[in-house]
This record gives structure tokens, sequence and C-alpha cells, in this order.
């Protein structure tokens, strides 16, 4: 680190760096809510299923995002675990639309808290229940007791309901994303 960015980062005038897991299940809107979040002119018009997983960037007005894009799909989520350690925050997706996949969801989300990466942090989770807009949409208190997420006790959260394609939602959940990792940094 050269002496102007020391200088910066003493002035308060360089971005804090922070590395954000966003997991959930295959075709909850992990990569739109992430493509929204990029400034307009680095958005990408077509979303694709995410193989694997992708690295995107974003910033805030104090934060810098780094944002692991995991793929949900059933034979990619044994990778998640690989990348728990480098997370100091999680967005969780959930498709609020999708009653049936939801233990499905809970049972990923129960196996992501019970890891020995994650289970001992103080790690905050933003959960977005999305896709508010579909007429069969789960409201964000539903989509919250069915994952049993009052049972979270020791880690902050919050759920948000969105909508990723019109953007909606997105960024009351980043606002509180911001401040929890302020919180955890001063």
């Amino acid at each position: 680190m050269g002496l102007f960015d020391k200088l910066a980062g003493w002035l308060g005038l360089k971005k804090k760096e922070v590395n954000v897991l966003c997991l959930g299940l295959d075709n909850s809107g992990k990569t739109t809510i992430i493509n929204q979040l990029k400034p307009s002119n680095a958005q990408t018009q077509d979303i694709v299923p995410t193989i694997g997983f992708s690295i995107e960037k974003f910033k805030t007005s104090s934060l810098s995002f780094t944002v692991f894009d995991m793929s949900g799909q059933g034979r990619y989520r044994n990778l998640w675990e690989h990348y728990y350690k480098e997370g100091q925050a999680i967005i969780f997706v959930i498709d609020s639309g999708d009653k049936l996949r939801m233990v499905v969801a809970k049972e990923e989300l129960d196996t992501l808290l019970n890891h020995p990466d994650i289970k001992h942090r103080r790690i905050p989770i933003l959960f977005f229940a999305n896709k508010m807009d579909l007429r069969e949409a789960l409201s964000s208190v539903k989509v919250s007791q069915l994952l049993c997420l009052e049972n979270i006790k020791d880690k902050p959260w919050h759920i948000c309901a969105s909508d990723a394609v019109k953007g909606e939602g997105l960024q009351e959940g980043v606002d509180w994303l911001q401040d929890q990792i302020k919180t955890m940094r001063t």
C-alpha cells in the first residue's frame, strides 16, 4: 500500500472493501439483484444462470463491495463453503413465489448457519424475499416464518421484500448491510 493509499485511508477518503457472499437457490434472482446494484453503465442486459460463481463489484458512499455470486444449482451448492472464511457479510436470496422449494432454501440456510466457518462468527445476513411482483408471492413476514429466521440470535439479520427486475427493495437492504458492516468495523 502506497503513501497516498494510507493517507486516503486515514482521511476517510478511501472506501473500505468488503467481501459479500450472495447465496440462494437457483432462479431466486441473485444475479439480477447484483446487476441492479451496479452502476447503470455497468449493468448487463441479459441475465443467464450462473455456472459455478462470478465476481462483481459495486460501491456505495462509504464501502466498496466485492460480491461472490454463487450458483444456486444443486450440483454447485457444495462450492459455497469454500468461500465462507473470506465472507464478511452474506446476502441470501429467496424466491418468495416458489413455495415448493422453501423447505430446500431453509435446509441450505441451516447448513450455512451451522458450518464451522460461519457458526461462531457475528456475520451480518441480509435476506431478500425476492419476486414480490408475482401474484402468488409470500410476504417477507411469511418467508421469515418459514425459514425460522427468528431463531437466528447470534448474528444480525434483516429481511427485505424485493423485486430485483424493477430494483425495488434493494436499496433498503444494502443500506442496512452497509450500516452493519460499518458498525462491525468500528
